[in-house]
C-alpha cells in the first residue's frame, strides 16, 4: 500500500521510494557523496551539522546546530522520512531520540556498539569472527600485566574517540608503558591494549545490508597508510583470491551478526599466512570505499541509500582496476593546478584520473579535502602515476 506517495509497506519492512526526504546526521564529505547519488535517484536531503555551509549543506537544507542539540534533532525528525548518519561520533542519546520520533533504520544500538572499542570487539567475537587478542585496561598495573601476557609490541588505544592515528600509542618496550598510560588515560575514557598483529597488509570490505536482511559486499580494498592516515586504496587487493573471498564472507557475517542496516566497513589485518583479523568497524560509507564511485557498477553511496530505503541492493561488480588516493590540505593547491594542465603521464600509462573535491572551506594540514580515483588496466600503472606526480611527497 502506498503512503504519502513515497512509502510502501511490505512484508519485509518499510520501503522509502524516490521522492522521500533523507535526513543526515552530519554534513561532511560522506553525507555530500551520499546526497550526490541520492539526488540523482530522486531523493532530497536535509542535514544537521554545526558548521555553516557544510559540504552536504551546499546541496541540501541544513539545520545548523550541535549534534547534541535535542530541539535541532526534533526538527530533523520532522523534516525527514528516514534518517541516517555519516559518521559514528554522533551523540548516541540524540540518535536514540531520533529513533523514537522518526524512522532510523540503522538504529542507535550499532552506533552505541561501534563508538566503543571494547563493546565493538566483543560484538565481533560474538559474531564468530576473529579479532587481535586484547585486554581492557583500567590502571597502570593492568597495563603492565597485560603487556606481559600479550607480549610487546602492543598498541594501547582509547576505547572511545580517536581516528587517523589519534588516541593510540604503539608500545615497544616496558619503559614506554607509564608515559603512554598517563597520556591516554587523561582522556577520561577506558583503554584497551591490543596485541600487535604482524600483518602483510591491511584490507577493508564494505558490506551493505537491508532491513529485509539482504547482504552484499564490495571487492576488498588494500589500504596503505602514511602517518596513520589513509593514503591510498588498491583494488583488486593484492592478496590471494581465497583471502578476498574469505574477507567478504567475514564482513557479511559481521553485518548479519550485528544486525547492521546500511553500510558497514570492516577493516582487517592479513597475516603472511593468509589469516584474517578484524581490526575496526565503521557503520557508514568509508574512505576506502570511495573507489566504487567510478570502478563499480554501484557506488557505496548509492548502495547506502538503497539499503536504508529498503530497495533492492545494486550490483557490486568491479568494472576496472582502480587506485584511490586521498588529497589532503597540503596537497590541494598542487592537485588543482595539475588537473588544470594536460596529463601526458596518465595518457602514457593508460590511467584515467577522476578528481573529487569535498567543498570544504579551509585546507588544513592532513585534512581530507578530496580524493582521486585512478582507473587503470593495471594497478601498478596507477601507483607509478602517484609516485611520479610527486604531489604526495613528504616534506
Amino acid at each position: 500500500m502506498m503512503e504519502n506517495g513515497t512509502q510502501q509497506t511490505t512484508g519485509s519492512g518499510k520501503k522509502l521510494l524516490p521522492g522521500s526526504v533523507i535526513g543526515v546526521l552530519g554534513g561532511g564529505q560522506l553525507g555530500r557523496m551520499i546526497a550526490l547519488d541520492g539526488i540523482r535517484m530522486g531523493y532530497s536531503f536535509v542535514t544537521l551539522d554545526p558548521t555553516p555551509n557544510s559540504p552536504l549543506g551546499q546541496m541540501a537544507e541544513q539545520i545548523t546546530a550541535g549534534y547534541d542539540d535535542v530541539e535541532a534533532a526534533r526538527q530533523l525528525a520532522e523534516s525527514a522520512d528516514v534518517i541516517t548518519y555519516e559518521f559514528e561520533n554522533v551523540d548516541a542519546g540524540v540518535a536514540k531520540l531520533l529513533e523514537e520520533q522518526s524512522y532510523v533504520p540503522q538504529g542507535s544500538k550499532l552506533l552505541y556498539t561501534t563508538q566503543h572499542r571494547l563493546r565493538e570487539k566483543a560484538a565481533i567475537e560474538a559474531a564468530g569472527v576473529p579479532v587481535a587478542p586484547y585486554r581492557e585496561i583500567t590502571s597502570l598495573a593492568d597495563l603492565q600485566s597485560a603487556a606481559t601476557e600479550l607480549g610487546l609490541p602492543c598498541v594501547l588505544k582509547t576505547a572511545t574517540g580517536g581516528y587517523d592515528g589519534k588516541g593510540q600509542a604503539v608500545l615497544r618496550s616496558e619503559d614506554e608503558l607509564g608515559s603512554a598510560y598517563r597520556e591516554l588515560a587523561a582522556s577520561g575514557t577506558e583503554l584497551v591494549l591490543e596485541k600487535f598483529v604482524k600483518f602483510a597488509c591491511e584490507i577493508s570490505v564494505i558490506a551493505a545490508r537491508t532491513p529485509s536482511g539482504i547482504v552484499k559486499s564490495f571487492p576488498p580494498a588494500e589500504n596503505v597508510h602514511v602517518n596513520n592516515i589513509l593514503h591510498l586504496s588498491v583494488v583488486p587487493a593484492r592478496v590471494q583470491s581465497d583471502v578476498q573471498r574469505r574477507a567478504c564472507q567475514l564482513a557479511e557475517r559481521v553485518a548479519e551478526g550485528l544486525g547492521a542496516i546500511g553500510l558497514l566497513a570492516v577493516e582487517m589485518f592479513v597475516t603472511e599466512d593468509g589469516e584474517l583479523y578484524v581490526n575496526e568497524l565503521a557503520p557508514r560509507p568509508h574512505n576506502s570505499g570511495h573507489y566504487t564511485m567510478e570502478a563499480c557498477s554501484t557506488s557505496q553511496f548509492e548502495q547506502h541509500v538503497r539499503a536504508i530505503c529498503n530497495l533492492p541492493l545494486g550490483d557490486t561488480t568491479l568494472l576496472s582496476p582502480v587506485v584511490m588516493v586521498n588529497v589532503l590540505g597540503q596537497h590541494l593547491e598542487e592537485v588543482v593546478q595539475r588537473f588544470g594542465n594536460e596529463d601526458t603521464l596518465a595518457e602514457s600509462l593508460g590511467v584515467v584520473p577522476k578528481l573529487h573535491l569535498y567543498g570544504k572551506s579551509e585546507a588544513k594540514l592532513n585534512r581530507k579535502m578530496g580524493h582521486i580515483n585512478l582507473l587503470c588496466g593495471d594497478v601498478d600503472a596507477a601507483l607509478e602515476w602517484v609516485e611520479k606526480m610527486n604531489i604526495w611527497r613528504q616534506d
